[in-house]
């Protein structure tokens, strides 16, 4: 692979619950075999009808949606807490958002991100006739680093993680670590032509190796079983 390109998808409109995600996708891009079609998380909440009501000063209701949002509380720190969601995620409250929704309502995380990407992927494969793989973004902080990325929460048709254990480096020395997270290599690089605000929720990211493009889950893959995790 000595080339990505990356491309917003622009024209979708917006988007409420029940749209057809897929077909909007499909009427806004030109799509190829092995395209990776990055969706935002939102867009995806949304149609899936994850928005639940909140005043933006309500700040008890607040906590009782990250609350039932939850498994566990890691950290608090005044309105900040970093919890554990159901779907082994830790992040900032719990995932619960309120940019990019109308005033009065939070948008949640989908119950299953990556049977949010599959259904994408059928969908898209129905409307179009074409095998691309699907990646469901959000953004997330970093420990101990500043700024927030995006990050894959969900996806299908990639894999979530490449694994070069077992490999040599350019050195001829054997690799005994290196698991790269494609997936969430590839959601950074689409947020960069959506941004946060322009109201663009999708990219297309072009030219990934076609040996990446197999069954793949955020969950399976990526997820940190809690006996490997050194910070809980």
């Amino acid at each position: 692979m000595s080339e990505l390109r990356v491309f917003a998808v622009t024209g979708l409109g917006e988007v409420a619950r029940g749209d057809d995600v897929a077909a909007a996708i499909v009427s806004a891009a030109s799509l190829e075999d092995g395209d990776v079609v990055v969706v935002t998380q939102k867009i995806v909440s949304k149609a899936e009808g994850r928005l639940v009501p909140l005043e933006e000063d309500d700040a008890a209701g607040r906590q009782a949606v990250i609350a039932s949002e939850s498994v566990r509380t890691l950290r608090r720190r005044g309105d900040l807490v970093i919890t554990e969601t159901r779907h082994g995620f830790v992040c900032a409250n719990a995932g619960v958002d309120l940019s990019n929704v109308d005033r009065g309502w939070a948008a949640l995380l989908p119950e299953d991100p990556d049977r949010s990407a599959r259904r994408l992927r059928d969908g898209i494969r129905a409307a179009a006739g074409v095998e691309v793989a699907v990646i469901v973004s959000d953004t997330f902080g970093r420990p101990w680093r500043r700024g927030v990325t995006d990050v894959a929460i969900g996806c299908a048709g990639i894999a979530a993680v490449v694994d070069l254990r077992g490999t040599e480096d350019d050195r001829g020395r054997v690799l005994v670590a290196t698991e790269v997270c494609v997936v969430d290599e590839i959601a950074a690089a689409a947020e960069l032509v959506m941004g946060k605000a322009s109201g663009v929720p999708v990219a297309v990211v072009r030219g990934v190796d076609p040996t990446w493009l197999r069954r793949g889950s955020v969950r399976e893959e990526i997820v940190r079983p809690v006996a490997e995790d050194l910070f809980r």
